[in-house]
Order: C-alpha cells, then sequence, then structure tokens
C-alpha cells in the first residue's frame, strides 16, 4: 500500500501539470494547441488559476511523489531524474515568470516529468532486496 500512494501522485502530478499549461494559449503556445485539439479551450478563461495555482501544485505532487519513490525504487538516477523535472516546473511557473526562455524552461521540466513517468510505467524492474520482506521470498 506504501508503494500505491508514490505512484499514483506521480501520474497524478505529470497529468495535472501538463492539462494545465495546455490551457494557458497565451502563456505556452505550443501546448495550447493540442489542449484545444483535445477539447480544452474552454479552459483558457481559467488561464490564471492554473497557472499561478494548479501547474505549481500538480508539480509539487510530483515532487513529493518521486522524493518518497526513493523509498521503492533506491535507484539513484530514477530518484533524480525524477525530482528535477518538477522542480524546473516549479521554477518556471515561480521564479522565472516573465522571462522570454521560461516557456522553453516549462517544456523542458514537463517532457522530463513525462519520460520519468514513462520510464516508471514501461521501465524493467529492478528491486532491491534490502528489505527483511525479501528474506522470507521463496528462493528459486
Amino acid at each position: 500500500m506504501n508503494n500505491l500512494f508514490p505512484r499514483i501522485a506521480d501520474k497524478t502530478g505529470v497529468l495535472g501539470s501538463i492539462l494545465g499549461a495546455m490551457s494557458c494559449g497565451a502563456c505556452f503556445p505550443a501546448l495550447a494547441s493540442l489542449g484545444s485539439a483535445l477539447g480544452l479551450g474552454f479552459l483558457s478563461q481559467y488561464e490564471g488559476l492554473f497557472i499561478t495555482t494548479l501547474i505549481p501544485l500538480f508539480a509539487g505532487v510530483a515532487l513529493v511523489a518521486n522524493a518518497l519513490g526513493w523509498f521503492r525504487h533506491r535507484n539513484l538516477l530514477r530518484s533524480v531524474l525524477g525530482m528535477i523535472g518538477p522542480v524546473i516546473v516549479l521554477a518556471s511557473t515561480q521564479l522565472f515568470m516573465g522571462q522570454p526562455w521560461n516557456e522553453d524552461l516549462l517544456y523542458v521540466g514537463m517532457a522530463l516529468m513525462v519520460a520519468v513517468s514513462l520510464w516508471d510505467i514501461f521501465g524493467r524492474r529492478n528491486p532491491s532486496c534490502d528489505a527483511p520482506a525479501c528474506d522470507l521470498a521463496p528462493k528459486a
């Protein structure tokens, strides 16, 4: 059960951040055009809410989920990459808003979040057996 929360929260954070960015046509035109094609154009009236609240909130959820995911993965590369994407998204929406390169920074952060999330879904499992429960597992 303790592995379920980080796994679901990570995917929720990634999906929420991307959907929030898709609804902001003025700030992120490339993602907004994709969002409009998917029928999310009606969300443009809430653009300010998405930029100031929802995208950082979902990126924060993904950051916490990836930090907690360390206890499940015990993989330094996966954990660090999983936390870098949300940090980049948070920096883009909180620290560097209004900079000419802000949009590119957000796209890099979101792409990294999606890539790590896909790695988590489709990647080969390599569990480390440091836990006491591994001693109880039947040997082949």
